[in-house]
């Protein structure tokens, strides 16, 4: 449909989405930054999607029923702040609008969760909307089957365009939402055949249709201008008992010289451009402004959902105290009550069986208790249920035949499964976890790097994390990776010793809301090293004192993990020779961190030679404790890894790279 026919027989229409297309023109223009096309070219998608279909209150954004809206294209981010501003979220002021880009505005480059609400998840790198909102996805349908359609009955909305279909972690979400049948996701793929090099052909022959069918989809096609085509797509794909893709195909840059052109796909800045394509709009007003008779469409638009709003409301209201009550915990992401007595229990237990066995087999006990008590929680695995030790008798598989069961086959998709369970976090509602073999973290980097960009709090449950696996060889063992998990801004990385430790590191992952957690777990077994019951949580502590020396103290010896193990034989045979030794347990460097200084330089005094051991390499925070905090060069060492491992029994790459007691003794003497 061309523009003169457009205005002539959908003028209100091509009014509203007019304004989204000049706002984006006038705020690309100012910052002389930004991506104009997408947002030119989807404004009429846009503009029904809002329009007719998404359920949505302004007034109370996170009304929990509401449908999600999520921009793939992140790069169109313009597209996503003129709709909020225009439908009349409080905080997205045409100030806003006017900043885009610069400094301490919510309008940043690429949308980003938690600066402006409405933005539901944080955009930009191509293809994370999309595997994102298939976890929305799994979340609504997980939480409607427990709380039952009046309670949680909405859609996910995607934007997605050609970048995010090319990047490898689509395959992995529409694979899994074709097998779970998420019928409430509705993907509408901005099909305008550019990219930033050129036309797409120069790079992919995909068939973008037959491949979204061939993974379990039901797909549609409109003319992505037209606004009856587009609303009869939309209806169309709600009432699928799959999940629908609407290929909308669309013109970039629409109405300006830079139309379908990869120039379109950039910041259309030129001052006689923008003039031209206004005039083609018709649009004879000045920049940013909204005629009274098109802001006064748009705010109706905001406003029909608060009816919808207030009836779910009164419905909830229908539940009985208890259950209101529990459902408003789960959205603040709050653990229950009785999570800190299971806990103890759990250490209690521990302290008096003395278990050895390995961490991945704790944390199965943990979640074993945890999990009856702590009914939003939705755990899973890539392809590695019986290594990772993350289903419990209790869960049920959560499937298109029974959405109460809370365990996901996310099958071989390390990627997929870490960016669906950001959409579930995000979504509110459950608390996801999830594993894999810690060396796969590699598969799953760009989505956990978003989980600590976003300040969600998604558990990573990593086994077999280091040369203590064994015969799998280098290839598998992560020897860089815990420095890899660390240096990442906002991530907690907890590698706990033994049962005791790793039931106090899942209460602290369980209750964090503003970080994800990433467990590293072995795959051998491991002596009990925590033999005495104490109600507090000791790893909250980052570090603590294991064992302290008898005599005078000459030697720290510090260690996470499988290590600790180490540390205690080490001094065993260092007390013998005369040497007092104290050990630190210190699974995690990031609470120690946050201690304040007094207690730091209590478990770390300066003075005693000081030596960390670890399977893994030094970088990624020892050389902190190592010569921080009082320590020096010539009184510090490090027993861990140097480079890559080997094809080995456990044992004898521990002895072979020299992580042994006899190794570490050897280190203290030297340096006294």
């Amino acid at each position: 449909m061309d523009i003169a026919t457009l205005r002539s027989q959908h003028p209100d229409h091509w009014k509203k989405a007019a304004a989204i297309r000049t706002l984006t023109l006038d705020a690309v223009a100012a910052a002389n930054s930004g991506h104009s096309g997408m947002p030119m070219g989807m404004a009429d998608v846009a503009t029904v999607l809002y329009e007719k279909h998404l359920n949505f209150d302004p007034s109370a954004p996170l009304w929990p029923n509401r449908d999600r809206f999520i921009l793939s294209a992140g790069h169109g981010s313009m597209l996503i702040y003129s709709l909020l501003h225009l439908t009349g979220y409080a905080d997205m002021t045409l100030e806003q609008v006017k900043n885009f880009r610069q400094w301490g505005a919510i309008t940043a480059g690429h949308p980003e969760f938690g600066h402006a609400t409405g933005v539901e998840t944080t955009t930009g790198p191509l293809g994370q909307g999309i595997a994102n909102a298939v976890g929305f996805a799994m979340a609504e349908e997980s939480l409607r089957g427990r709380w039952g359609s009046k309670i949680v009955d909405h859609y996910t909305y995607v934007i997605a365009g050609d970048g995010c279909l090319m990047e490898g972690v689509s395959q992995e979400a529409i694979a899994l939402a074709g097998k779970q049948q998420l019928s409430r996701l509705i993907v509408l793929w901005d099909n305008n055949g550019i990219t930033i090099d050129g036309k797409v052909s120069i790079a992919d022959v995909t068939d973008q249709m037959a491949r979204f069918a061939a993974s379990g989809w039901d797909v549609f096609e409109c003319d992505g201008h037209d606004p009856v085509a587009i609303d009869k797509a939309l209806v169309q794909a709600k009432a699928s008992a799959k999940p629908a893709m609407i290929a909308c195909k669309t013109h970039i840059a629409l109405g300006s010289s830079a139309q379908d052109t990869s120039k379109g796909h950039g910041a259309l800045t030129d001052a006689k451009l923008i003039a031209d394509t206004k005039a083609a709009y018709g649009w004879d007003h000045a920049a940013f402004e909204i005629p009274g008779d098109v802001r006064a469409m748009w705010s109706a638009i905001g406003a029909r959902g608060a009816v919808t709003r207030k009836s779910w409301e009164t419905r909830l209201a229908a539940l009985s105290p208890a259950k209101q009550a529990d459902f408003a915990r789960i959205f603040a992401g709050d653990a229950p009550a009785k999570l800190a007595a299971t806990i103890r229990k759990v250490k209690k237990d521990a302290v008096e069986a003395l278990p050895k066995i390995a961490t991945r087999a704790a944390s199965e006990k943990v979640l074993t208790a945890v999990n009856p008590v702590m009914g939003e929680t939705l755990g899973g695995s890539a392809d590695l249920t019986g290594s990772n030790n993350t289903k419990t008798a209790d869960l049920g598989v959560f499937s298109p035949e029974d959405r109460k069961g809370r365990y996901v086959y996310f099958g071989i998709r390390e990627h997929g499964m870490a960016a669906a369970m950001n959409g579930m976090a995000l979504h509110g509602g459950v608390r996801p976890y999830g594993g894999t073999f810690m060396c796969f973290t590699d598969y799953a980097r760009p989505s956990m790097r978003l989980s600590a960009l976003m300040g969600i709090p998604v558990v990573y449950v990593m086994t077999h994390d280091s040369i203590g696996l064994g015969e799998d060889g280098p290839t598998h063992q992560p020897v860089e990776h815990l420095a890899i998990s660390r240096s990442t801004p906002s991530t907690l990385v907890i590698r706990p010793a033994d049962l005791v430790e790793t039931a106090e590191a899942w209460e602290i992952a369980l209750t964090e809301k503003k970080r994800p957690t990433v467990l590293a777990l072995s795959r051998q077994n491991l002596p009990a090293v925590r033999k005495t019951h104490t109600n507090s949580n000791m790893v909250a502590k980052g570090a603590y004192v294991l064992a302290e020396a008898e005599g005078k103290r000459q030697a720290i010896l510090m260690a996470t993990g499988s290590e600790v193990e180490i540390a205690l034989k080490a001094r065993d045979l260092l007390q013998a020779a005369g040497i007092g030794t104290r050990v630190v347990s210190m699974p995690c460097m990031e609470l120690f961190a946050a201690q304040d200084e007094a207690y730091r330089r209590k478990i770390l005094p300066p003075g005693p030679v000081r030596v960390a051991i670890e399977a893994g390499v030094r970088a990624g925070g020892w050389d902190r404790w190592l010569l921080g905090q009082g320590g020096r060069e010539n009184k510090a060492a490090f027993v861990g890894m140097e480079g890559f491992g080997a094809s080995a029994p456990a044992d004898r790459l521990y002895k072979e790279f020299g992580i042994t007691a006899e190794d570490t003794a050897a280190k203290v003497k030297a340096m006294l």
